[in-house]
């Protein structure tokens, strides 16, 4: 048995815990550029793409104008500007909605669309190649396979896009035998959705696993990364990320982020939803907010974890073999927790759930990415940079009842302590490391930024692969997987299944039914 082989590349940043408010203030008008959920790193290449603002305006240098490219299947693309007009360069909308020069013809809002709230959505790409298959969003660097004859897009159908991540210097990857297999590059590639950029001015730093501080990093990563361009000069990024910056979801949104940018730390900043009228199931929909989705999705800014020991519980002591490491001077023995009070991204589970959706399909529920196959990954983390000292492998080799690797009934030690690693069920391979792949810390392993939830009926399919199609099935996924495993929130699961599935919810029918509607407005 083999890990399926995968290469492709990302940088580090730092989480977000007390960065926004400075981050907004300094950026109110001039940070931040464009979030493509699926950008990487940049690369070495330092070829220049200048400003598109010159191309836009050659000529007469009065540029007001825009730009477009055209890339067919097999990544081939141009991209141009063209433009004149009123004595200053373009806008930040029109740099977000062109194709800089020397890139293979995709812009910003080639994955960001701006006429779906900026994200991007199966229906539109499923349209767009009904439409023109050879647009630049069809591009070799996101097929299925690249290297194939034949191009197909199976993933990008399902809204996700390649991203290409460098692992840390002292992770490797392993076999499902524990032999090293890095490639010569020493990056991986996994697929991800693409985030929309509303309310990034409240939302630093970027990325699903954090990676890009400020905007404007992002938007050069995803210019090298996903354009296949060169580097952009800063008057340009700067107009894009004023153009992003002015995109929110509400008013209420706007308002938040506008007492951010005159230094009010989110936590004074009262939650403008308390003051909305609501219809009665609207205001039962958000006390079920309140108690199953605030103290982790929190605050003013929706995306603050604000009840700090359900924060505590998604980190555990990892023995060296990769298991979690239980207190047996209980009965029954208890996880020993880990604490880390500054690190905000967390594991709660989404990649696991994939991976059980890779291995069950919809067993556990509709998986929206479970018909695409995802990377099988094994991780090595040492204690440095020499890679000489090993400190855990991730996930552990399943250790079951049966020993078979994916039954799910975990084996048991000679004090009763189940036998599994940070996920709580026995697993044989991660789809996507998450931010353990910038820090190369175990505790990020499969660790996500928490994400806000304003405008979230606009955003579907959710979560960092697009695991849920709807947000039903999202919510379902909390009441049946999520909810229950955190005892502080007091939900535990009890209810019977909804729709005669197998597994005991935390929310009935009507409760979520309740929390969609406010979801809806929120």
């Amino acid at each position: 048995m083999s890990l399926q082989s995968v290469s492709d590349g990302v940088s580090q940043s730092s989480p977000r815990s007390q960065r926004r408010v400075s981050y907004v203030a300094r950026s109110w008008s001039l940070v931040s550029v464009l979030v493509l959920s699926a950008c990487g790193a940049p690369t070495d290449d330092e070829a220049n793409v200048g400003s598109v603002a010159e191309a836009l305006n050659h000529g007469n240098g009065n540029g007001h104008g825009h730009g477009n490219g055209n890339g067919n299947g097999h990544g081939h693309g141009n991209g141009n500007g063209h433009g004149h007009g009123h004595g200053h360069g373009p806008d930040g909308e029109e740099l977000f909605e062109t194709a800089f020069p020397g890139t293979n013809g995709r812009s910003c809002a080639s994955c960001h669309v701006l006429e779906e709230h900026t994200v991007l959505t199966p229906a539109h790409v499923a349209a767009l190649e009904a439409e023109n298959p050879l647009d630049p969003l069809f591009n070799r660097i996101d097929a299925d396979d690249p290297d194939a004859e034949v191009l197909t897009y199976e993933h990008l159908k399902k809204g996700l896009v390649r991203v290409i991540l460098p692992l840390p210097e002292n992770m490797d990857l392993i076999d499902f035998d524990g032999n090293v297999v890095t490639p010569p590059d020493r990056t991986i590639s996994v697929w991800r959705a693409v985030p929309t950029v509303e309310n990034t001015a409240i939302t630093a730093p970027y990325q699903y696993d954090g990676r890009k501080a400020t905007l404007q990093e992002q938007a050069q990563g995803a210019v090298t990364a996903h354009s296949e361009g060169g580097t952009v000069s800063d008057r340009d990024l700067d107009a894009i990320a004023e153009f992003q910056e002015e995109q929110f979801t509400s008013k209420r949104a706007e308002k938040v982020a506008k007492k951010m940018a005159h230094g009010v730390p989110p936590e004074d900043i009262e939650r403008p939803e308390l003051k909305m009228k609501l219809t009665e199931q609207q205001e039962r929909g958000l006390e079920v907010y309140n108690t199953a989705c605030e103290p982790c999705h929190g605050g003013s800014t929706t995306l603050q974890v604000v009840n700090r020991t359900v924060h505590d519980l998604a980190f555990v002591e990892l023995k060296p073999d990769g298991n979690v490491l239980f207190d047996s001077s209980v009965t029954p023995p208890v996880p020993v927790l880990k604490p880390q009070p500054d690190n905000e991204f967390l594991n709660v589970g989404f990649a696991n759930l994939t991976y059980l959706g890779q291995i069950f399909g919809d067993l556990f529920g509709p998986r929206f990415n479970a018909t695409v196959p995802l990377p099988q990954y094994r991780y090595r983390f040492y204690t440095d940079a020499t890679r000489t000292e090993q400190v855990v492998d991730l996930p552990p080799v399943p250790q079951t009842v049966s020993g078979s690797p994916f039954d799910l009934r975990a084996a048991v030690d000679e004090n009763g302590a189940p036998i599994f690693g940070p996920n709580f069920l026995p697993q044989l391979f991660s789809t996507d490391p998450g931010r353990a792949a910038i820090t190369g810390d175990p505790a990020d392993y499969e660790a996500f930024d928490v994400p806000p939830l304003r405008g979230i009926i606009n955003t579907a399919p959710y979560f960092h692969d697009n695991s849920a199609e709807t947000l039903r099935d999202a919510v379902d996924l909390y009441s049946r997987f999520i909810l229950p495993f955190f005892a502080p929130l007091n939900l535990p699961a009890v209810l019977p299944p909804e729709n005669g599935g197998f597994f005991l919810e935390s929310l009935s029918p009507e409760q979520k039914d309740d929390l969609m509607a406010f979801l809806e407005v929120l």
